[in-house]
């Protein structure tokens, strides 16, 4: 690929981005939907969060884990405890963190 068309498909991906982003945020006016499509998107990010997160988790290569001896799963409980436990976004990163490299560098999950 060239350096041009490189620089077409950058500046084209950018203007179908924008487009299609913009295209609810440009308008000076709200756009009209119902009640129940409104409260909907309201959960919208947290259902794209758990279907990135979760598969993360909980597979490998297309399968599920067969073993409880998996350092993702005792991470991501560590992390959930600690965000309940103190509400601190940075202590859930440093608990799942400290969790899987200490399962993984000292038992060899």
């Amino acid at each position: 690929m060239s350096t041009w068309e490189s620089v077409i498909t950058i500046v084209g991906l950018a203007a179908i981005t924008l487009f299609t982003r913009g295209f609810f945020i440009l308008p000076s006016r709200d756009l009209p939907m119902p009640g129940w499509l409104r409260q909907g998107l309201r959960y919208a990010p947290l259902a794209a969060m758990a279907a990135v997160i979760a598969p993360e988790i909980l597979m490998t290569q297309g399968q599920l884990i067969g073993t409880w001896q998996d350092a993702r799963i005792f991470a991501a409980a560590a992390g959930a405890a600690w965000f309940f436990w103190r509400r601190s976004i940075l202590g859930t990163i440093v608990a799942g963190t400290a969790t899987m490299l200490t399962l993984r560098l000292g038992f060899g999950w």
